[in-house]
């Protein structure tokens, strides 16, 4: 973080924005509470668009630093691309069908099956991270905690 502090905002914003828009908006909400009756906290519309709007700034500056830095180049294959384009996508399509900016039943269909894609690879792309993060996470904390010194393996 205090060697790139940039980067560091950037991705913080990438992943709180991932996972609050999907989660807290009210669309959504409403969806969940028809058809479970779960019902979450609502984003105001507003805050909504704005964090759409910083997710795919966010996206742009994860693309561009995948081009410009020779050590983040070196690492990035074609397929990171494809991911990030994928996960702008749901964000794009429901941004632009909540505003009404072109044809709205397409933007939709476009919207739910982008989303429905990204829900299907995450366990086979870089995209388990966010439920794997968990495990390591656990794991690095029995490894370091109480017993130091003393590996599980």
């Amino acid at each position: 973080m205090r060697q790139q502090p940039v980067f560091a905002v950037m991705a913080f914003i990438f992943h709180i924005t991932l996972l609050a828009v999907p989660l807290f908006l009210d669309a959504h909400n409403t969806l969940w509470d028809e058809s479970w009756g779960i019902s979450l906290w609502s984003l105001p519309d507003a805050l909504s668009d704005v964090m759409t709007v910083l997710l795919l700034i966010s996206i742009v500056f994860l693309v561009i630093r995948r081009v410009v830095r020779s050590e983040v180049r070196i690492l990035t294959e074609t397929w990171d691309f494809v991911l990030l384009g994928l996960i702008a996508l749901p964000f794009l399509t429901g941004f632009l069908a909540y505003h009404q900016a072109g044809p709205y039943e397409l933007l939709m269909i476009l919207h739910i099956l982008t989303a429905e894609i990204l829900l299907i690879l995450i366990p086979f792309t870089k995209l388990a991270h966010m439920i794997l993060f968990f495990f390591t996470r656990a794991f690095i904390g029995f490894e370091m905690g109480g017993r130091r010194g003393a590996r599980s393996w």
